[in-house]
């Protein structure tokens, strides 16, 4: 039997495929980009190309040698000090690299995401980087997935800032070890009653943190009640409204309150400030993330601190870097815990 013939032409991702590479360095090896590529790399893709009898994308050409400048960021929600900190990382890295930021919001929709990398893929930009939570199951994954790779052929770059669940370069926080290790910090200062509030279940960094969270109360062999895990929205008002449900139930079994993130837990902070109920005498909170605001507040928020200049720096270097690797990367980063006046050591 002979082997059956071809009967569609040869793609990038086919030519990829065959020299073991990124799709990304594949299209800037045959396409010409002023970016330079590995010369091992760039021949294994040129041959590759003409095993396959790869034919190149003429107005990919053209893009991949324009001289793009400009680093698109999309960010959830830039008032969340979370997202400013990291865009400040990343637009520190882009400058010393020459880059120039663009940046838009996706107000935490996933359809809104896929909308704005639809348009920012027009504007041409050298690298794009994609940062928030990703979310469980969405139908809208395989369309994102679909417009990154197309955006990749033409010689841009996709970075991802959250879990490693797409098939791009990412950025990922090591959140199950951080709530873990904030469960098990709070726990040797004498708390065991605990107290949650947290996103929607498909909200993958929330979820991650709820269950490191209990991962670490596991090892002493306490547990989180699903009665006292309180789910809205992912915000300072979210956990405003987590005080006023978590009251309504009453606290008298609680003695301290693990929000997944602090724009959570300064709005609990607050909402309980409202609702006379002191912290940390009569309750004791934790958040997640060390925003500035979390040292200002009083009390001052105990919290797990991560480098979010550094996860947005790291971000950039994993772009410009992407030509001298073979295979998609993951860098994943961790968080410390921080106590402070808000989980003081209980007698």
């Amino acid at each position: 039997m002979t082997e059956a013939t071809r009967t569609s032409a040869a793609t990038l991702h086919d030519v990829a495929r065959e020299a073991g590479v990124s799709l990304a360095t594949a299209s800037r090896s045959i396409n010409g980009s002023t970016r330079k590529v590995n010369e091992e790399l760039r021949q294994r893709v040129l041959l590759a190309a003409d095993k396959l009898g790869y034919v190149a994308n003429q107005s990919a050409q053209a893009i991949a040698k324009g001289s793009a400048s400009t680093v698109a960021l999309v960010v959830s929600d830039i008032a969340d000090p979370y997202f400013s900190t990291m865009a400040s990382g990343v637009i520190r890295g882009a400058e010393e690299a020459r880059l120039l930021v663009t940046m838009a919001m996706t107000e935490r929709s996933a359809e809104r995401e896929l909308e704005l990398v639809r348009a920012l893929r027009g504007g041409r930009p050298r690298v794009l980087v994609l940062t928030g939570s990703r979310f469980a199951g969405t139908e809208l994954e395989a369309s994102l997935v679909k417009e990154l790779t197309a955006y990749e052929e033409t010689g841009g770059t996709v970075v991802i800032v959250s879990q490693r669940s797409l098939p791009f370069d990412t950025v990922q926080i090591d959140n199950l070890a951080g709530a873990r290790d904030l469960a098990r910090a709070l726990v040797d200062q004498g708390y065991r009653r605990f107290a949650a509030f947290t996103g929607v279940s498909s909200l993958l960094t929330s979820s991650d943190r709820l269950q490191g969270f209990r991962d670490g109360l596991g090892e002493f062999g306490l547990a989180l009640d699903d009665d006292r895990v309180y789910r809205t929205d992912f915000t300072r008002d979210g956990g405003i409204a987590a005080v006023d449900a978590m009251l309504d139930d009453g606290i008298d079994d609680i003695d301290c309150v693990f929000a997944v993130n602090d724009v959570m837990a300064i709005g609990a902070l607050s909402r309980l400030r409202d609702r006379g109920v002191s912290v940390p005498d009569d309750i004791a909170i934790a958040g997640f993330d060390d925003i500035d605001t979390a040292r200002d507040v009083t009390p001052a928020l105990t919290t797990v601190r991560l480098p979010l200049a550094d996860v947005g720096a790291e971000a950039i270097h994993l772009a410009l870097t992407a030509d001298q690797r073979t295979s998609v990367a993951t860098v994943t980063i961790g968080g410390d815990v921080v106590l402070r006046a808000s989980t003081p050591r209980r007698a």
